[in-house]
């Protein structure tokens, strides 16, 4: 485990014999990744293991604890959706990241999200299952819609629902001709009726259904759960293809593109870490040039090197799918790391420092003091992180005071980064000029952080324009550079997202503060109404008998005139 200066694990890695893999990092060259790498080493910390076997799975757990920056990180971070049928007395069917449950019956994986919903939602439309996660006191849409068999009213037998959960696994399967021809005779009666509308109805379904399921191409007869797995190395990346096969039905395919160290490693790493998060096929196809001596070692199921018939055929396929998704990618990939991991190596230039692989943003919001806000946004490898943005409300300044409210932000947030041990960034950026920088850095230097601070600031038709230093000198960037653009996204980000925070806030204060004025509403029915309604805008549409829903028809007469005298 390489560490930096600050103890935290950068990258994870296993060898048969450590001190010859250890020392090859700092003899020779290596690529731009690797060369980072070491110059952030400052310590090592080592287990030894008693076979390959463990030390691939404890690799392979410490880099989902730690989640080291410089390890290889798969695209989809193998966790895909299955559609769950639950195993209750009421069953339904859910979405899931994880098919471990063994009590409930799962179907996929599913490596297009996409493909999943349009199959859920497709389900739920052609069998009445329940859709409500508890069971209500009475029925609901889906009731008058024949979605459900409304279990909150009627008795429904587990005869009923055995066959449906029968017509469900037969459907994904890919056995759609009774739905189909079911369908097809309630148009003809539509039609006959001369009811064209639902008529058309059934038909649309048809054909949605033909389309969901036209893309089980390829059939084996032996209904087997398989995967497929090829790769293709080519100029440094490694391009992964695997395919999924049930019930002998080619379903879907996945597809990972990765810069390359070793890629037998990573092959079988990828593989390991796949099978841990989802469920095990009958059989596992692979090339015949892969070490599977440790795969053999660790999953549960079998694996096959074949090299003639329909198998070999398979596994052909998939090799040529990852060449040929390789090819038409890599282009896109070198662009799209330019534009974030060279920026942000741009930045670390301009500003004298290591590059900052974590960046945060500030910005304030306010209209003239009233409903002053700040949101601070995150970009890790010039990558929004969206998990890590916050948002902070003005609480001890008065009027509109930009500097004291940046100074208020930034203290609550590095106060709470220092005392609770949170990630630092490795540069802070303050929406302004050297006013906000200075009151920023104040606030840093007074917690003994080491973290840069420089500003972002806009010209007179709010585009970004400069860049500034610590000391608030302008540093000169080219208009058209990769850097200036990713600062420019970067800007746009965290003011939008204060803005939106603060229109939020602006918005609940309103609605509250017309609350008031009512005579009979209490905090516990303002956060009713706030929860149901959610804005001002979509209280005053509403109609006197929707507001006495949720209040007495008296309070409700009251608040319904109040808004009806609103400009």
């Amino acid at each position: 485990m390489m560490k930096d200066k600050e103890g935290t694990v950068i990258y994870v890695g296993k060898a048969k014999k450590l001190k010859n893999r250890v020392s090859s990092y700092f003899v020779g060259s290596h690529n731009y990744k690797t060369t980072k790498l070491v110059q952030e080493i400052d310590d090592f910390e080592y287990i030894v293991t008693d076979s390959e076997k463990e030390a691939l799975l404890l690799e392979i757990n410490l880099i989902k604890d730690y989640a080291p920056k410089y390890n290889i990180s798969f695209m989809d971070n193998t966790y895909y959706p299955y559609i769950q049928l639950t195993k209750e007395r009421h069953p339904r069917l859910k979405i899931v990241r994880n098919a471990k449950e063994k009590k409930h019956k799962h179907f996929g994986p599913f490596p297009d999200g996409t493909a999943a919903r349009d199959i859920f939602k497709l389900l739920n439309r052609l069998y009445p299952l329940r859709k409500c996660n508890h069971i209500p006191k009475k029925t609901c849409l889906y009731y008058q819609l024949n979605q459900c068999l409304a279990p909150c009213i009627n008795e429904v037998s587990e005869e009923e629902y055995k066959k449906i959960t029968k017509q469900i696994a037969q459907f994904i399967q890919g056995d759609t001709k009774e739905i189909i021809d079911e369908l097809h005779d309630k148009m003809m009666q539509a039609s006959s009726q001369l009811n064209f509308e639902l008529a058309k109805e059934y038909r649309d379904l048809i054909t949605h259904i033909q389309h969901v399921t036209s893309k089980q191409h390829v059939q084996f007869a032996d209904q087997v759960d398989r995967d497929i797995i090829g790769y293709y190395q080519d100029k440094g990346y490694l391009s992964l293809q695997l395919f999924f096969m049930r019930n002998g039905k080619l379903l879907a395919r996945d597809l990972n593109l990765v810069p390359v160290d070793d890629m037998q490693e990573q092959i079988v790493q990828f593989i390991v870490s796949f099978y841990q998060e989802n469920t095990y096929p009958k059989e596992i196809l692979v090339p015949d040039d892969l070490d599977t001596t440790l795969l053999e070692e660790i999953l549960e199921c079998k694996i096959i090197k074949p090299v003639k018939g329909q198998k070999a055929r398979l596994v052909e396929m998939a090799n040529h799918n990852a060449k040929e998704a390789l090819e038409k990618k890599f282009l896109l990939i070198e662009k799209n790391q330019k534009a974030t991991i060279g920026a942000i190596h741009q930045l670390g230039e301009k500003l004298h420092m290591i590059t900052p692989r974590r960046i945060e943003l500030f910005d304030n919001s306010n209209i003239q003091g009233a409903y002053a806000v700040a949101g601070m946004v995150c970009f890790v490898d010039g990558v929004p992180s969206k998990k890590d943005y916050r948002k902070f409300k003005i609480k001890t300044v008065e009027g509109p005071d930009d500097y004291a409210s940046m100074k208020e932000v930034i203290y609550r947030r590095y106060y709470r980064v220092l005392v609770e041990g949170l990630k630092k960034p490795d540069l802070i950026i303050v929406d302004g000029g050297k006013g906000q920088i200075k009151v920023a850095k104040e606030v840093i230097d007074s917690l003994n952080l080491d973290i840069k601070v420089c500003g972002l600031a806009k010209d007179d038709s709010h585009s970004t324009s400069l860049l500034l230093d610590s000391e608030g000198q302008v540093i000169d960037i080219d208009k058209k550079s990769e850097l200036f653009f990713l600062l420019t996204r970067m800007q746009d980000e965290v003011h939008r997202y204060a803005i939106s925070f603060h229109k939020n806030v602006r918005s609940k204060s309103l609605f509250q503060s017309i609350l008031d004025d009512v005579d009979g509403i209490g905090p516990k029915r303002k956060k009713e109404l706030l929860k149901h309604f959610g804005s001002v805008k979509k209280l005053k549409e509403a109609s006197l008998e929707q507001l006495q829903e949720h209040l007495p028809k008296d309070v409700a007469k009251e608040l319904y005139d109040t808004l009806s005298h609103m400009q």
